[in-house]
């Protein structure tokens, strides 16, 4: 991980999060990762360890990082993390929460599989298409939830909107809920259905 030190223009604080977050986004995301040490930073980037300290607790607070006192700043993917809160303290009502999330997925969801439909790789493709057979081989509702959601996700992913999946993500425990109340309670013969007829449009390239 190449840190430089920056110059003193402009806010230090949003200078550091902005570079610390480019080095993450360009480390990659494999295996367990880890920031170097408060004071470590601060001499790499040429700002005092107050500096360090309060760029990674915002950076921490956008879900990005995870301070973790007495072993050091791990690299996280929790981006979605801030959202999902919030809709907790705004919504308090589960109910209100679930009819509010599907009057959203109305809007966004289709709009991502149409995007899929005209910008999804091969490999995608066959992806959902193993996610589905997934599905169709799920044991038992808890297994369906699971594929489920990582089909919702694949399509997304597929869509080449990185804001369609952070939304998405924000939304996966109040989606994990929702489908508590509809494949945990009728059974997922609707899902396999209805996720027939998505990547049948999706191999046409038919966004309509």
């Amino acid at each position: 991980m190449n840190i430089t030190a920056l110059e003193r223009t402009g806010s230090l604080v949003e200078r550091v999060c902005r570079q610390l977050a480019a080095l993450i986004r360009e480390d990659g995301a494999a295996g367990d990762r880890w920031l170097p040490g408060e004071r470590s930073l601060a001499e790499r980037l040429g700002v005092s360890r107050t500096v360090v300290r309060e760029a990674t607790k915002r950076l921490e607070q956008q879900g990005m990082l995870e301070i973790q006192h007495g072993s050091g700043i791990r690299i996280v993917d929790r981006l979605h993390r801030p959202l999902n809160d919030s809709l907790t303290l705004l919504i308090p009502d589960v109910v209100a929460r679930l009819r509010q999330l599907n009057e959203v997925r109305l809007a966004l969801e289709p709009a991502a599989a149409a995007l899929a439909a005209q910008r999804a790789t091969q490999t995608q493709v066959r992806d959902l298409r193993r996610l589905q057979a997934r599905l169709e081989e799920a044991p038992d509702p808890a297994a369906a939830i699971e594929v489920d959601l990582a089909f919702h996700r694949a399509i997304a992913e597929a869509s080449g909107n990185l804001i369609h999946g952070l939304i998405l993500d924000s939304f996966a425990e109040l989606g994990l809920a929702s489908r508590l109340r509809t494949i945990g309670r009728v059974g997922k013969t609707s899902a396999v259905a209805h996720h027939r007829r998505i990547i049948a449009a999706i191999e046409r390239c038919d966004p309509a």
